[in-house]
């Protein structure tokens, strides 16, 4: 044996030789060890027992104690409560909607009296100074200008007001609030906790809320969330809502309660997507996509001061300019097929006209008419050109267009009373406009969204389920309430 190891049993360690630099740090520690009154090592666990109990007061509620009184501890016992959460999340949601409504006429006026009133005699006149035939003329300015014009000043001015208060409550931390308050009955309903997250995601974009579905780890309750993601109003439905309940239901009241009222409706439609998101949930997961409910920590971020000007350049960049960038890059070739479905002629009618008047006994039955159904085929790319191509299509159906233009032009709308005329002129009711907002709730998702369901799905099955259930939904809903309508009328 090497003369120089040890046995088991000697009571001496072998010397270990130390740099000068370590010899220094363990002298300085035993100096300042000195100074300590009392023992080291309890100082050491006192302290880590001390700042554990902090952590715990802060983080731990325990029952028949008094938590520490925290500001966000404070707040979040209101905007979480079982009594208080749902109702002020309905009225922050009502309050925005009605801000946006009410902010958003004036600027929309003022864009189409600058786009459409102004700016399409000018364009044509221009075209027809050089010569321009009249099908290019009318499909390029008649279609396509007006169609992106539309787009332009319908759904820029309430984008431009409602994200930026949308986003403002996501960088105060109140919408993971929201997704907590949602978790219970999440649960209740068969699916997870996180689908609380995804559906708020699919408030802005229902493609953004499918691929979001990925941080739920159970392949069962992922699908289920894929499948009623498209209950959650995307940023292409809220013109047609905001539009509808102001031109229509605004108008069945004095003024002063207009706005209001266009709130209460545009609210009660986006909870009802949240009630279907539940009620459709429970049922898929009872039949065939039965399974147990799987169970996650939701860590609520703390509450943070607002950032006025960051939050308005985000939502305006990020949200607002993108999607209306990508709102009027679907508008223009949607202009040329409304021009030219308008404009072609077969047998004496129109390729739209035949299509309106076939689909027309069967839309009426369930509150809508044929425009409507035309104008969601041709809008299946993007859900932000349905109002331009209901109301170009409206206006062909109604003659109301320039004298000596094609078919399929829009007359001068600068007011929400032109555009009340026109569709009342269309043969529209209160009815109509009541399930035109449902129809726009429960449709198919659009080409965006069922190409990323099957991205994430990677089943031709589920997609086509995803893409056809909103509608059969959609078309029973609304025949119940035509029918109830027409009864109680």
């Amino acid at each position: 044996m090497n003369e120089n190891a040890t046995t088991s049993n000697s009571s001496t360690a072998p010397a270990i030789a130390l740099s000068p630099q370590a010899e220094a740090i363990i002298a300085a520690a035993q100096q300042w060890r000195q100074h300590i009154p009392g023992d080291l090592h309890e100082h050491v666990v006192e302290a880590v027992y001390g700042q554990a109990a902090r952590i715990a007061e802060r983080s731990v509620s325990r029952s028949g104690q008094a938590a520490q009184p925290t500001f966000d501890r404070t707040l979040d016992r209101v905007l979480t409560s079982k009594i208080w959460g749902f109702p002020i999340m309905i009225l922050l949601f009502a309050v925005m909607f009605w801000i946006t409504i009410a902010g958003a006429n004036v600027p929309s006026s003022w864009l189409a009296s600058i786009l459409i009133e102004h700016g399409h005699p000018w364009l044509k006149g221009l075209f027809e100074t050089v010569g321009s035939p009249w099908w290019l003329t009318g499909l390029l300015v008649d279609g396509i200008y007006l169609a992106t014009a539309w787009v332009i000043s319908v759904m820029l001015p309430p984008m431009a007001i409602f994200f930026p208060m949308f986003t403002l409550l996501e960088d105060l931390g109140y919408l993971p609030r929201v997704a907590f308050s949602l978790d219970r009955l999440f649960k209740a309903s068969g699916g997870h906790g996180k689908q609380a997250m995804t559906t708020m995601m699919g408030f802005g974009c229902n493609a953004a809320g499918v691929i979001a579905t990925r941080i739920i780890d159970s392949p069962r309750e992922r699908l289920l969330a894929i499948l009623t993601n498209n209950f959650a109003l995307c940023n292409g439905r809220w013109p047609t809502q905001f539009l509808i309940a102001t031109v229509f239901l605004g108008s069945l009241v004095p003024a002063a309660l207009a706005g209001l009222v266009s709130a209460a409706a545009v609210t009660g439609v986006a909870m009802f997507g949240v009630l279907l998101t539940f009620l459709v949930g429970w049922m898929l997961s009872r039949t065939v996509l039965k399974g147990e409910v799987s169970t996650f920590s939701l860590e609520l971020p703390p509450y943070r001061p607002p950032r006025i000007w960051r939050t308005i350049y985000t939502s305006l960049i990020d949200r607002t300019l993108f999607v209306l960038w990508r709102a009027v890059v679907f508008a223009l070739p949607a202009g040329a097929v409304i021009w030219l479905v308008a404009n072609v002629h077969v047998g004496g009618d129109s390729l739209a006209g035949h299509f309106i008047h076939l689909t027309d006994p069967v839309a009426m039955l369930i509150g809508l008419n044929g425009v409507i159904l035309l104008a969601y085929i041709i809008a299946i790319p993007a859900n932000e050109i349905v109002i331009p191509t209901v109301l170009m299509l409206t206006a062909m159906v109604t003659g109301a267009e320039h004298v000596g233009a094609g078919a399929g032009v829009m007359f001068e709308l600068d007011s929400n009373d032109a555009v009340r005329q026109l569709l009342t002129a269309g043969g529209w009711t209160t009815l109509t406009a009541v399930n035109l907002m449902l129809f726009s709730l429960m449709h198919n998702p659009c080409s965006t969204t069922i190409y990323t369901i099957y991205k994430e799905t990677g089943s031709a099955k589920w997609t086509v389920v995803a893409t056809l259930m909103p509608i059969v939904i959609g078309v029973g809903v609304c025949g119940l309430v035509a029918g109830v309508w027409r009864l109680l009328a």
